[in-house]
């Protein structure tokens, strides 16, 4: 008996013990130098920026005049451009909004409280009240959307609310993506008001 004791008191001592050291265990270590995380600066901060994105119908070759037209101009009040790093980008933490024009000069309007371009991926993330109004009414609204610049495709897994006045159409719901004019709405989970015309 005392000895079957004895291994049951030796078990819970180790059981014990081991417990203390994992649970006594903190990182109370600072790191200097090459270990010490490394806080990230913007290599420029412009304040009041202004870009504008224009295109030429045609290819333009060495001292050719072509006109060109303007396709968007974005503004923001602080850009900070972080281009310097592996995975460039540039940041508007104030908020920025972009025009842009179709080919017949009809101007849409994006506006978000904050926006992100990643350049290597021609990706823009808007975050926060994100309002897009197109130049015939249309209107979208959501907390964050994803524009793929490349594709001109615009898409959320995020709550959304769109309305379109020509057809009376108000819609909520979770998740959508479309084309940059509207022409093309897919809507993942939806809910609310839709009046459908027959032909």
């Amino acid at each position: 008996m005392t000895k079957h004791f004895r291994n049951n008191f030796f078990s819970i001592a180790i059981v014990f013990s081991m417990a203390m050291l994992f649970l006594s265990c903190k990182d109370n270590y600072k790191r200097i130098g090459d270990e010490a995380q490394k806080e990230i600066f913007p290599q420029g901060v412009a304040h009041n920026f202004v870009l504008t994105y224009t295109e030429t119908s045609e290819e333009v070759k060495n001292e050719d005049t072509a006109s060109s037209r303007i396709v968007a101009v974005l503004t923001s009040p602080i850009s900070e451009d972080f281009e310097n790093l592996r995975f460039p980008y540039r940041t508007f933490p104030n908020g920025l909004q972009v025009d842009f024009f179709d080919e017949d000069n009809n101007k849409s309007i994006i506006k978000a409280d904050y926006g992100i371009i990643y350049s290597a991926t021609n990706l823009i993330d808007l975050q926060g009240n994100v309002v897009i109004e197109s130049h015939d009414g249309k209107k979208l609204e959501s907390p964050q959307l994803y524009w793929d610049r490349g594709n001109e495709w615009i898409f959320t897994q995020a709550k959304f609310k769109y309305t379109n006045p020509e057809d009376g159409t108000l819609m909520d719901g979770e998740g959508m993506d479309f084309n940059r004019d509207f022409s093309f709405f897919n809507a993942h989970k939806t809910y609310g008001l839709m009046t459908i015309k027959e032909e």
